[in-house]
């Protein structure tokens, strides 16, 4: 019997090339037809692995998840960067790779995201996702995520709508 080890950890910089290559998966994934193309090119090839290595480097707060040599997935997160929202912490970003989505794999991350943020005197939190974005929706509808605040966003010439979901104490 092979056994496979499951991890959530802070990432650190040996790991950025493969979470480029995650984001740029997961984004592929869950945004094509949503964000026109050649806008979700430029987003996905703004973040190759020099961005990751520089984020890791100054300390950002990234945690993956790594299924054996894999890193499955990635969660983003810190400080609320939306002062009219009254939460103070944010998950910027919770991408997983399509093959380890609907595995429970997200919410084991995001309870991570979480913990890391409560230790840390964070006791709320809020998460944007695009409403088109149905997966994600569902996710963090799933999750207890209640819909507190609404606003758009402009990818080339299409406007999306995107959804803030909240977690307090």
């Amino acid at each position: 019997m092979h056994t496979v080890a499951i991890e959530i950890r802070r990432a650190r910089s040996s790991d950025a090339e493969p979470l480029a290559a995650t984001h740029d998966l997961a984004w592929r994934t869950a945004y094509q037809g949503i964000i026109p193309g050649p806008e979700l090119d430029k987003l996905i090839n703004r973040r190759g692995a020099e961005w990751w290595e520089g984020a890791i480097r100054k300390g950002s707060r990234i945690s993956i998840l790594a299924f054996g040599d894999t890193i499955a997935g990635y969660a983003n997160y810190g400080r609320n960067r939306a002062r009219s929202l009254a939460y103070d912490g944010e998950i910027y970003e919770l991408y997983l790779r399509p093959e380890f989505q609907g595995l429970g794999f997200g919410r084991r991350l995001f309870a991570a995201a979480r913990r890391d943020l409560t230790q840390s005197g964070i006791k709320s939190l809020v998460v944007w996702a695009l409403s088109d974005n149905t997966p994600a929706v569902a996710f963090y509808r799933a999750l207890g995520g209640r819909p507190v605040a609404r606003s758009c966003e402009k990818f080339g010439n299409k406007t999306l709508d995107k959804i803030a979901y909240a977690w307090s104490a």
